[in-house]
C-alpha cells in the first residue's frame, strides 16, 4: 500500500520535518509514504493566478489511474472512525494506491478539485500546508490502528 502526499513548497521548519519523519517511520508497518512536491509559486503573485498555477503543477504529477482525495475545507469531515473505514476503500478503488492533494497557501484550483475521486476537510481550523502534512499523516495512522482493531488514544 502506497499514500503518495502530492504538495507545493518544502518543508522549512526542522520541528515539523522530524514530526512529518516520525510519522512516516510509524507508517511503514501499514503503507510506504512518498512526498512529491511541486515548486510553490511567490506570495507577490495574485491569488487567483497562484492557484492556477500551483494546479497545473500538481495535475501534472498525477496520472490518469491516480485515486485522488483532494484536502478541501468544504469536503467530508470524517472522525478517526469514519476515516479508517474510507481509507482501505480508497486503497482497493487505487490500487493499493492514494494521492493526497495538498493546496498551496491559497488553496486548490477548481481543476484540482474536479479530479479528484473524494474531497477530505481534516478540520474546520485553518492549517498552513505544510502542517496538513503532518496532521494528515497522523490521521493516516491512526486510521491504519483502528482498521486493524488495535488500541490507539482517543
Amino acid at each position: 500500500m502506497r499514500l503518495i502526499i502530492l504538495s507545493p513548497g518544502k518543508i522549512r521548519e526542522k520541528w515539523l520535518q522530524a514530526g512529518i519523519d516520525e510519522y512516516v517511520k510509524r507508517l511503514r508497518r501499514f503503507a510506504q509514504v512518498e512526498f512529491q512536491i511541486v515548486e510553490d509559486v511567490p506570495d507577490s503573485w495574485p491569488a487567483t493566478k497562484a492557484i492556477d498555477e500551483e494546479g497545473r503543477r500538481l495535475l501534472a504529477r498525477l496520472r490518469p489511474q491516480s485515486f485522488v482525495v483532494a484536502l478541501d475545507q468544504s469536503g467530508t469531515e470524517p472522525d478517526s472512525v469514519d476515516l479508517a473505514g474510507l481509507l482501505p476503500d480508497w486503497l482497493n478503488q487505487g490500487g493499493s494506491q492514494v494521492v493526497f492533494v495538498i493546496g498551496g497557501s491559497n488553496g486548490l484550483a477548481p481543476s484540482v478539485l474536479e479530479r479528484a475521486q473524494e474531497r477530505l476537510c481534516l478540520s474546520r481550523l485553518t492549517f498552513t500546508h505544510q502542517m496538513a502534512r503532518l496532521i494528515l499523516l497522523e490521521q493516516c495512522y491512526r486510521a491504519f490502528k483502528i482498521a486493524a482493531g488495535e488500541a490507539y488514544h482517543k
